[in-house]
């Protein structure tokens, strides 16, 4: 039998705030990070997305250190990380795991071998483990969108393999003038908030987040337990999902079975849900061939916009909260049903008694990861 892997203890920094507690707050309140930015070294046209302020994040990381110099993206980081590291003693089985798609891609805009260092993914990884002293070689995964939720099924399988008794997650994306200018090249950006699977979408918006969680085999202080995890990549377009859903559902099929259990013992789905009409349609068509379609479920972009590698760690970090609070939050934007399955929105935060969740996340790629979370009673 493996050995049984729980998280302990959460963390992230986003537009809505800089601990758990005052997200939760902002998102039962309906707010949306999401505003209108004129910002032209990022973008030519006007655009929405969900930015953190940069001068809150230099005022609340001079609180950490005001030693050494680091970009925005490994200060958000670092402040992520901060309030949990101190959880467990950092020794040589300790796992330090890094989730990011681009990572600090923005330093490749000055064209210096300093620059290009800068910009490798091993490097950011190496700045923020060297800054927490992991004894540790740091652990980069970076697997487009699914990077945040994969990077905790990396973490649950390297404890039960034995190599680890711990594991800090970190994961977090920027919105850069790089990706930006990827997706309005692809004519996926909308001009106002996204709308999840709504009739009434315009695209995705995009978003900057960092979340941390702590992996342990330690069951005291837990606050749930990993049940069960899949990833399966379908292959099926650079960029666009299968239409039939076959690598969400072989993942979700494999993580129900690792976890010993059947669709009617999950209480609740943390979708993927970009807003994007080939994304939605996809995940709508997997939760139905699979027997979710009548299953709670809710997109979380709506308030935090696509965070891309931080999305999936982020929504792991918000939905274990639903668990904990007994509380569906409300799929921010979703008003008319836009996809052609039937799957169940959560239109309005409400109180239900939760046990167990499913966190999925598709990306570019043809990637697919689902991983099942269960409260500790």
């Amino acid at each position: 039998m493996l050995k049984k892997v729980y998280i302990s203890n959460v963390n992230c920094i986003t537009p809505l705030g800089f601990d758990v507690e005052t997200n939760i707050d902002n998102i039962t309140k309906g707010i949306t990070g999401i505003q209108k930015h004129e910002d032209k070294s990022l973008m030519k046209d006007s655009f929405c997305a969900s930015i953190v302020n940069e001068n809150d994040v230099d005022e609340a990381f001079a609180k950490v250190t005001s030693e050494g110099k680091f970009t925005k993206l490994e200060k958000m980081m670092i402040l992520a990380l901060f309030p949990i590291v101190n959880e467990v003693e950092i020794t040589d089985k300790t796992a330090f795991l890094l989730s990011t798609t681009k990572g600090n891609i923005e330093a490749l805009k000055n064209k210096s071998d300093e620059s290009i260092e800068e910009a490798h993914l091993g490097t950011l990884a190496k700045r923020i483990a060297n800054f927490f002293g992991f004894k540790t070689k740091p652990i980069v995964v970076s697997n487009a969108c699914v990077s945040g939720v994969l990077a905790i099924s990396v973490a649950k399988r390297l404890i039960q393999s034995e190599m680890y008794n711990d594991a800090f997650v970190v994961a977090g994306d920027i919105v850069s003038e790089f990706v930006l200018s990827g997706f309005n090249s692809f004519q996926a950006m909308s001009n106002e908030p996204c709308r999840p699977y709504s009739k009434n979408r315009t695209g995705v918006s995009l978003g900057e987040a960092t979340a941390a969680v702590l992996v342990t085999s330690n069951r005291e202080n837990a606050k749930v337990v990993i049940l069960g995890d899949g990833s399966i990549n379908d292959a099926n377009h650079i960029s666009g999902p299968s239409r039939t859903g076959e690598g969400l559902v072989r993942s979700i099929e494999s993580a129900m079975k690792e976890a010993n259990i059947d669709s009617n013992s999950i209480n609740y789905i943390s979708a993927h849900g970009t807003a994007t009409p080939f994304n939605d349609e996809m995940e709508a068509i997997a939760f139905s061939r699979i027997g979710l379609e009548n299953t709670p479920v809710n997109s979380l972009k709506g308030y935090y916009g696509h965070t891309l590698g931080a999305s999936g760690l982020l929504e792991v970090v918000i939905g274990i909260q639903s668990l904990l609070h007994n509380k569906l939050f409300a799929s921010l934007g979703f008003d008319e049903m836009g996809v052609s399955k039937p799957i169940n929105i959560i239109e309005k935060t409400e109180n239900k008694e939760l046990n167990c969740f499913l966190k999925t996340a598709s990306g570019f790629g043809g990637c697919n990861t689902a991983v099942i979370f269960e409260k500790i009673k």
